[in-house]
């Protein structure tokens, strides 16, 4: 290798590494990424260590302490078979939180491998790719998630694959649509007549440079799947009891919304805050990854 291109590839990293220093020190000053931060690690943290960090069992009983309100014991009460509400709002975030990131985690690796085919390869693969995710965005996304529970049956798993399964659709498409603007890029077409193989082109110069916009995404679509796993829990078609979930609970206590409105309350401001949580981390790394904005 020449000193020339060296010094070029040397010259190219330092100004990667520029951009992404450049981009941490926007996202550390942006206050409500900051925050989008702190509540997305505060909620992963109770998910994580939930045995060491909740003070009771999340399925123990005890009808002596039915429909408690709040007090030192129990800091958000108990609910109306005595369980520690506390305790199953933090295990709870293992349920809420573990479907909806694997489910994310699915419909990336789908629409990404999706999108990747039918934006770089065009004609008959792209025609297909595209009609059948057409034929998925014609459902409501909710509704073809609990036909696909209902199919498989009410479980974390069916809860997983269904939010996966109705997400890889929008990837595919926002995929798609970014590599046809890098296709007609000049690295590429120096690429293919350097000789590299499609692999290649579409792992090494295609695929790192649309992943800017999927951390975006993927980071605001987290929100978006963590409201439809709570609806499927709410409707009975995720996880089931004793398991807790933010939307289980929610509908286990739907009736003491005026005796004990503690009890479906701290349930949804868990979802309103993870929700929340997310969409802030979204915005502040769309700003901070923003080259348009430096």
């Amino acid at each position: 290798m020449t000193e020339a291109a060296v010094s070029s590839l040397q010259s190219e990293s330092q100004i990667g590494r520029s951009l992404l220093r450049d981009a941490i020190r926007r996202l550390l000053r942006d206050r409500l990424a900051l925050l989008g931060i702190a509540i997305v690690l505060g909620m992963v943290f109770a998910a994580i260590f939930a045995p060491q960090v909740a003070p009771y069992s999340p399925i123990d009983t005890d009808l002596n302490l039915y429909v408690t309100a709040p007090s030192a014991a129990h800091p958000l009460g108990t609910d109306d078979v005595g369980r520690d509400n506390l305790s199953r709002l933090i295990y709870g975030a293992r349920v809420s939180l573990g479907v909806s990131l694997f489910a994310m985690g699915l419909g990336l690796a789908l629409g990404v491998s999706a999108g990747l085919l039918a934006g770089y390869y065009g004609g008959a693969v792209d025609t297909l790719i595209m009609r059948l995710t057409d034929v998925f965005l014609a459902f409501p996304l909710l509704l073809l998630a609990i036909a696909l529970v209902a199919a498989f049956g009410p479980s974390e798993f069916s809860a997983f694959f269904a939010l996966g399964i109705v997400t890889w659709p929008y990837i595919a498409r926002l995929v798609r649509g970014q590599v046809l603007s890098l296709k007609a890029y000049e690295f590429v077409t120096a690429a293919r007549a350097l000789g590299a193989p499609n692999r290649a082109i579409i792992i090494s110069h295609i695929l790192p440079n649309i992943l800017t916009p999927l951390m975006v995404y993927a980071t605001v679509g987290i929100a978006n799947v963590i409201l439809a796993e709570s609806a499927l829990a709410f409707l009975g078609l995720g996880a089931q009891p004793p398991t807790p979930s933010w939307g289980g609970m929610l509908s286990d206590t739907r009736s003491f919304l005026l005796a004990a409105p503690w009890l479906p309350t701290f349930p949804g401001i868990a979802i309103f805050l993870t929700a929340l949580g997310f969409n802030l981390l979204g915005d502040g790394l769309r700003d901070a990854l923003d080259v348009k904005t430096r």
